[in-house]
């Protein structure tokens, strides 16, 4: 169960961290590639860092 749970955090840290970083990418860099690569980054770190800490909990 608890892989299941860690790839929901995964998967929705980078749904939401992608298209997230591609508007701020494309407001700030005026580039959308830019965003949606710094996005998926920070998706992932925040989805890993919330199954890590709630797989210490366990």
């Amino acid at each position: 169960m608890s892989k299941n749970t860690g790839d929901t955090y995964l998967a929705v840290g980078i749904g939401i961290g992608l298209p997230l970083g591609a508007v701020l990418g494309f407001i700030i860099f005026d580039e959308l590639a830019i965003g949606a690569g710094i996005g998926l980054v920070f998706g992932i770190t925040v989805g890993t860092a919330i199954d890590s800490n709630k797989t210490k909990k366990e």
